[in-house]
């Protein structure tokens, strides 16, 4: 990797000398533009307006409006002599809590490279943020421009993560917002059953790109004066999508996630205590359910071993009432 940018991370009295990395790359496919009927290359040239004379790329300026409407010019050079443009220091502002700064904040991580022959601050600094379970806020300028960022650590590695300003994040102007949307207990109830049975620990490398791959085998498949993706003869028979009850909708989920879809509500009025199998519909399916929430629909084997266990613990607690029958007999 080339480092973008090299400065000092400055926490209080302390200057940490940094070089700066682009965190992320792209993995899409680079293309360029043809004419489609001969393949020949598309080229695009800086001209004059009204002319076709080509303007080099070192005398193009930028033009800006003043509130009155007058257009001035600012060239490279006028931009460089901003006071911030001359600041190659990454400040760190204010330590707040993680779950203060909301991820539609997060804009480009960057990580940060000790740029000194000993990291011993670097490393300070990196397992203080860790400790403390906070975000550092800084200021920087990258690129002309003046951002605020938020300094956390990934794997051993500061990074910082630049935040949007608040007026670029826009306000959300739904209808809806105003409506008084009446959801029943059901449908909370089923729907958070739904989220149970989907739930699962994150992990980035289960998931791909599947338009990329596509595109991959669509390019193969041309050069080789193939087809990519025959279309099949026979139709494909798609289920209904219209769905009127939305509570229908969601059991029908939950019970193809291996769940439970049962409802107190629909069951009519619950067993007392002293009513037979009480113990068997209050106690033995409360684990057989979280089993089978806690559990996605692709691991069939522990779902498997859950319902095992379930049936055993069904086989021993039908016995209990004989053992103790017999004791009292003796």
């Amino acid at each position: 990797m080339r480092s973008i940018w090299k400065g000092d991370l400055s926490f209080g009295l302390v200057n940490v000398p940094v070089k700066v990395y682009s965190a992320t790359e792209s993995h899409d496919r680079k293309s360029y533009q043809v004419d489609s009927s001969d393949g020949t290359r598309i080229r695009y040239r800086r001209v004059r307006e009204g002319t076709d004379k080509e303007v080099d790329y070192s005398d193009i300026a930028n033009a800006y409006e003043t509130e009155s409407g007058e257009t001035v010019i600012l060239t490279k050079d006028d931009l460089a002599t901003l006071p911030s443009q001359k600041s190659p220091e990454i400040s760190i502002l204010e330590f707040v809590p993680v779950e203060q700064v909301d991820p539609i904040y997060f804009d480009k991580p960057y990580y940060l490279e000790p740029a000194s022959k000993s990291p011993k601050a670097y490393v300070l600094l990196a397992r203080a943020l860790e400790e403390t379970d906070r975000l550092a806020i800084a200021s920087f300028t990258l690129r002309n421009r003046t951002r605020i960022a938020a300094l956390r650590v990934i794997d051993g590695v500061m990074t910082l993560q630049t935040l949007l300003w608040p007026d670029e994040i826009r306000k959300p102007d739904f209808g809806f917002l105003d409506e008084d949307v009446e959801i029943r207990d059901q449908e909370l109830k089923m729907a958070s059953s739904l989220i149970e049975s989907m739930a699962a620990d994150f992990d980035p490398s289960e998931f791909e790109d599947t338009y990329q791959n596509e595109l991959a085998k669509l390019i193969e498949a041309k050069a080789e004066g193939g087809e990519a993706f025959p279309e099949s003869d026979e139709e494909s028979e798609e289920e209904d999508s219209e769905v009127a009850d939305l509570l229908a909708a969601l059991r029908a989920s939950v019970k193809g996630r291996g769940g439970s879809s049962d409802d107190s509500d629909e069951k009519g009025p619950e067993k007392g205590p002293d009513d037979k199998g009480s113990d068997e519909d209050s106690g033995e399916k409360a684990p057989a359910e979280k089993a089978a929430k806690k559990s996605p629909a692709k691991k069939t084997a522990a779902t498997k071993t859950a319902a095992t266990k379930t049936a055993a613990t069904k086989t021993g607690a039908k016995k209990a009432p004989a053992k103790k029958a017999s004791r009292k007999a003796s």
